[in-house]
């Protein structure tokens, strides 16, 4: 793992004392074709330069590259000067060589400052740099100190005395720490050094010909299986199956939104598996209609009119539509929480869609489908292909009256 939090020296400015002469060229960022390596060195070499000229020109180009990705994250050598950004990305310091690394930290903790107005970090070093810090508070009074990780300063605060014992306060300046600043700073210094190691779970290798392919073939995929309920829900249901489709185009549309959304606020990126779910969620959004669909088919074989049906079949549907997406969800939650790799994605996706039938089906499809029930026209069978089940609720009509007569 990279090297710890770190103090080191670094002036307010971030400037070296100006003895040496400057260099003629300005340092040249890395060149992206070299291998990391040497990329690596490269930087090293004017980023933590010892010579008085290389620094001040590192210092002053490096102010320009706060923003970008630092390639010398965790590769610097502790044993030299520094030239490095904050983590906020905003001021670039001149640092010296790190005096004591993150092991040497014993805890680190967020709390109230005693005036009760504020919040501090305080600090505690273990015995063997208990000392060396004490030493170096003493000679570098009234200058800033830097902790450092991943070769970025995440505090630069100004000694204001001697510290002997091994004990620190970091108090905030401007502007001073609130409760999450001071708490987020106390967790990157008792747990920054920590000496991590990680087991590689799933490691798949997929070349830019194969993923794009693959890709295309699900998004077909999808689309086929998209048309076909459209088709078959048209054919079927008619008007009813209308509605569908506008249905299924509302969800879509939300499920676009909020992926692209997620995309860009979260760098969520859809993979194969993902749409997998998606494709499962078509099936979860159709299923919803065909259960509301054939409730009021039920209600009308029990002699109601096409209009009395809907909203009767409607509240003995929609218990049932709950109670399917309640499990489907439930799944893929247990999916997405004890799984890994794609099949959270899988699972990511599949939930989603549940949560979006519902409220398709609420807000869109139930609307509509009352609205459709009110329109004499709509009421036709001719219309909302419900004239064989019609028939067959006039028949038992006609049988009930006939045995009613015999009787």
């Amino acid at each position: 793992p990279p090297p710890g939090p770190a103090p080191a020296p670094a002036p307010a400015s971030g400037a070296p004392a100006p003895a040496a002469p400057a260099p003629a060229e300005q340092p040249a960022p890395p060149d992206p074709r070299k291998d990391l390596a040497e990329r690596i060195a490269d930087e090293k070499g004017w980023r933590q330069s010892t010579r008085q000229g290389i620094q001040y020109l590192a210092l002053q180009f490096q102010a320009t590259q706060c923003n970008k990705d630092d390639i010398l994250a965790g590769n610097d050598d502790p044993a030299l000067p520094l030239v490095t950004c904050s983590t906020d990305h905003k001021v670039a310091y001149l640092l010296g060589p790190s005096i004591i690394s993150g092991d040497q930290i014993a805890n680190a903790s967020s709390a109230m400052n005693q005036r009760g107005i504020g919040y501090v970090v305080d600090l505690q070093f273990k015995p063997a740099a208990a000392n060396t810090w004490a030493d170096f508070t003493a000679a570098h009074v009234g200058t800033q100190t830097a902790f450092t990780l991943d070769s970025q300063v995440v505090s630069a605060p100004m000694i204001q005395e001697a510290i002997p014992g091994g004990r620190t306060q970091i108090s905030g300046g401007d502007p001073p720490f609130t409760a999450s600043t001071a708490r987020q700073l106390a967790n990157v210094l008792k747990y920054g050094s920590l000496p991590l190691s990680f087991e590689s779970s799933e490691a798949q290798t997929v070349s830019a010909t194969l993923g794009l392919t693959s890709l295309k073939a699900g998004l077909v995929a999808g689309a086929i299986g998209l048309v076909l309920v459209l088709l078959y829900s048209l054919v079927y249901y008619r008007v009813l199956g209308l509605l569908t489709a506008l249905s299924l185009v509302a969800s879509g549309a939300m499920v676009f939104a909020i992926l692209v959304l997620l995309g860009r606020y979260i760098n969520y990126t859809l993979d194969l598996a993902g749409i997998a779910g998606l494709i499962i969620g078509i099936g979860t959004t159709a299923d919803s209609f065909v259960v509301f669909f054939e409730r009021i088919k039920d209600e009308i074989r029990e002699g109601r009119s096409f209009r009395s049906a809907v909203p009767r079949g409607w509240v003995r549907a929609r218990k049932t539509i709950v109670s399917g997406n309640a499990v489907t969800f439930l799944a893929a939650a247990v999916l997405y929480f004890l799984a890994i790799g794609q099949v959270k994605g899988f699972a990511f996706t599949l939930g989603l869609t549940t949560i979006l039938d519902l409220v398709v089906v609420f807000l869109v499809t139930w609307p509509l489908v009352y609205l459709a029930s009110k329109s004499p026209t709509l009421a036709k069978p001719a219309y909302n292909g419900l004239g064989a089940v019609q028939r067959v609720a006039r028949e038992r009509r006609a049988a009930a009256h006939v045995q009613t007569g015999r009787a």
